[in-house]
């Protein structure tokens, strides 16, 4: 059985940084592509990264762009998703999914595996 879990989330005000991790276990890391998403309270939710199998294509929603950093090692079946310059938009709970077919995709309807979820707050 595929399992995805994260850690990391928290409570940090505006222009800080933080990091999320996601571990994979169950099955070959390097086989699935990996994304997270967010999802702020009354709001669907929302792509926020993606990184292809081996780590060499990455894509990223139009609100993060250029803050955010998703990054993989297969060696340690981890991705992450380094956060900078918090926003309180950026308030949500963030989750990394697992694609197992490499999509590359923004669409959460292409991801197979999902994690609990993390709360991240940015306060002002």
């Amino acid at each position: 059985q595929v399992q995805l879990v994260e850690s990391g989330g928290g409570t940090v005000q505006a222009g800080a940084s933080l990091r999320l991790s996601c571990t994979l276990s169950g099955r070959d890391f390097s086989d699935y592509g990996m994304g997270w998403f967010r999802q702020a309270s009354g709001k669907e939710r929302e792509f926020v990264a993606v990184v292809s199998r081996g780590g060499s294509l990455t894509r990223y929603g139009e609100a993060v762009d250029g803050r955010f950093t998703i990054s993989r090692d297969n060696s340690k079946n981890t991705a992450w998703l380094q956060m900078n310059r918090l926003k309180g938009e950026d308030t949500a709970v963030y989750y990394c999914a697992a694609d197992r077919y490499g999509h590359n995709s923004p669409r959460s309807s292409q991801y197979e595996v999902w994690g609990q979820g993390l709360q991240v707050t940015v306060s002002s």
